[in-house]
């Protein structure tokens, strides 16, 4: 077979799985979104939740480390019991903390130095665009900061899927850019039938499809999608620390929507540089 048509054929296998709906996951990440998946219940006791936590042991112990750092636990005493620690974080941050789990979960399986590292990058980008969700969320809309955060999480899912699948095809692309030509293609159709598979809420689903568009309507209330957007296009100021390489001329409406020109965005930027500091340790 050549390259042409070993390229046709991961083309044809990820159509299959997309059309039928049947996307192939670790069985740990599986096991991670159904966790996250029983979080969306508010009424469920946390005794049960913690239950459902202590069968996924990365999480488990993930949520039992967050609950003792000092941006939670504000005592020196140490917390080793589940339900204390779901208690004290909260569903909303225990949820994060779970598609956080199952993400990086994605990300390690790769065998292949190169799709690691290639995850890698992806990876370290998503959580970057999640703090950056959270707090322009927080300080410039009336959303939910959790909610934003996990749009910023999932916001580019589909591209984890495809380089997670493509490391079963040892030597199908020739190049990196023939991967990411795919990658670009491809990533928008999967993202959309992961979500949905998942069970994610309408406006994060929406956030994570129409960030890019560049049609987005000028509201008076800006919406998750207009966090997550903003957020993906601040994403590079926030890594050179400067905001003055933007062309302001040219900002994506949802910065409009969100209020965000120039003095503002660099006053966010600083107020919140520490704050990102602290999400940033506590998800990646």
């Amino acid at each position: 077979m050549n390259q042409r048509e070993s390229e046709f054929e991961f083309i044809k296998g990820l159509s299959a799985e997309l059309s039928s709906r049947n996307l192939v996951f670790p069985t740990s990440l599986k096991a991670t979104m159904k966790i996250r998946q029983a979080l969306d219940d508010p009424d469920m006791p946390i005794e049960q939740v913690a239950r459902i936590i202590s069968t996924e042991p990365v999480l488990s112990a993930q949520v039992l480390m967050l609950s003792n750092t000092p941006m939670f636990n504000r005592t020196s005493k140490k917390i080793d019991e589940l339900k204390v620690a779901v208690s004290l974080l909260g569903f909303g941050v225990v949820r994060n903390v779970a598609i956080s789990v199952g993400m990086k979960q994605l990300k390690d399986q790769q065998e292949n130095a190169t799709k690691s590292e290639q995850m890698e990058g992806l990876w370290t980008r998503s959580v970057r665009v999640a703090a950056l969700s959270l707090v322009i969320a927080k300080n410039r809309s009336k959303l939910s900061p959790d909610k934003a955060m996990i749009a910023g999480l999932l916001h580019d899912i589909g591209k984890f899927y495809i380089l997670s699948r493509a490391h079963q095809y040892q030597g199908l692309f020739h190049s990196e850019e023939a991967l990411w030509d795919l990658v670009d293609q491809w990533h928008a159709d999967i993202g959309a039938a992961i979500l949905e598979s998942w069970e994610v809420s309408d406006d994060i689903r929406a956030a994570v499809m129409d960030r890019s568009r560049d049609d987005l309507p000028l509201t008076q209330r800006a919406s998750l999608t207009d966090v997550v957007s903003a957020a993906d296009f601040l994403d590079a100021s926030f890594v050179k620390q400067s905001i003055d390489e933007l062309d302001w001329e040219a900002i994506p409406t949802s910065l409009v929507n969100l209020k965000l020109d120039h003095d503002q965005t660099e006053n966010l930027m600083n107020e919140t540089r520490q704050e990102m500091a602290q999400i940033l340790k506590v998800i990646a």
